[in-house]
């Protein structure tokens, strides 16, 4: 079965700030900000939501085929989906923009400030998915995770006509919607996935409790970092338990690595809970590498 991952490919410039942004920002001087941080290090990666997700799906052995545009700067993105074997057919490249890129500060304490040029993600609704989809892929299964808001918009009402199912995984890009636009993704999708915070900012825009959101899908999943994750189904909350990473070094595409591994679990027909706990582990061995598409599969953690 093919998974379709819908979302950015990017390239993400990653800088360490060695000390702690709350020590430089005064709280009572925000309305003249402004800072310098020096970043010793500093590194280029592959990136990008899309590109996350699919690189986390195929190290588990998942079939991902992202759906994304890339710039005039992509052909070395593409080249290295192929080697890892991601299929590239619903690729579309704009030659007269450059791809989205992410500049990531990380200080001592993992927190993070990101600076994102959408380039040419903010014009993926140009790559029109060819619906229906042939017989061959076996399209049954999707992610809608942060891309531009037309395309969003679009793959959500196009998978509910199609019958694909599919994970609305707003991420940074929950703020671009209101509650009324929010709650159709919601009435659409099968599963959602937020963070704790975008959960409470999806609470807020909707006017309901996860509780509520969780009666009206087949599952919502609410990550929470170091704790693990909450699975909300039916009303109903489990907590799955984080695993131990062996280091916390770079949590920078943690997240995305967590929904290959839901995704994964998804194609297995496997409970919401085993997919959750996957994810987990998955999340903990990516925290210990630097980069997002730099771990390696241990064996255990399949």
């Amino acid at each position: 079965m093919t998974t379709l991952i819908c979302g950015s490919l990017a390239f993400d410039t990653i800088m360490g700030f060695e000390g702690r942004f709350a020590a430089q920002i005064l709280p009572e001087q925000l309305h003249i900000l402004n800072v310098s941080f020096l970043v010793p290090t500093l590194r280029r990666d592959w990136g990008g939501c899309a590109g996350n997700i699919a690189y986390a799906m195929r190290q588990l052995g998942g079939q991902p085929l992202p759906v994304a545009t890339l710039g005039s700067d992509g052909a070395e993105y593409l080249e290295r989906l192929r080697q890892l074997g991601i299929g590239t057919g619903f690729i579309k490249t704009l030659p007269d923009a450059y791809t989205a890129q992410a500049m990531i500060m990380t200080d001592q304490d993992n927190n993070q400030i990101t600076a994102f040029h959408p380039g040419a993600m903010a014009r993926a609704h140009e790559n029109a998915l060819p619906l229906p989809l042939p017989d061959a892929l076996d399209a049954r299964l999707a992610i809608i995770s942060p891309d531009g808001r037309e395309a969003m918009c679009q793959r959500a009402e196009q998978f509910a006509r199609a019958g694909i199912a599919f994970v609305f995984d707003p991420g940074q890009g929950l703020p671009m919607f209101d509650g009324a636009e929010l709650a159709h993704f919601v009435e659409l999708a099968d599963w959602v996935a937020v963070n704790d915070y975008e959960g409470r900012m999806l609470c807020e825009r909707m006017g309901q409790t996860l509780a509520d959101i969780s009666r009206r899908v087949r599952g919502l999943i609410v990550t929470l970092g170091g704790p693990g994750c909450d699975v909300w189904q039916a009303g109903a909350q489990t907590h799955v338990p984080a695993a131990t990473p062996t280091a916390v070094v770079d949590p920078t595409g943690c997240g995305d690595a967590w929904r290959g591994a839901l995704l994964y679990g998804l194609e297995q027909g496997w409970p919401l809970e085993r997919c959750a706990a996957l994810g987990n582990r998955l999340g903990a061995l990516k925290v210990a590498t630097r980069g997002p598409q730099n771990y390696t599969l241990a064996p255990q953690v399949g």
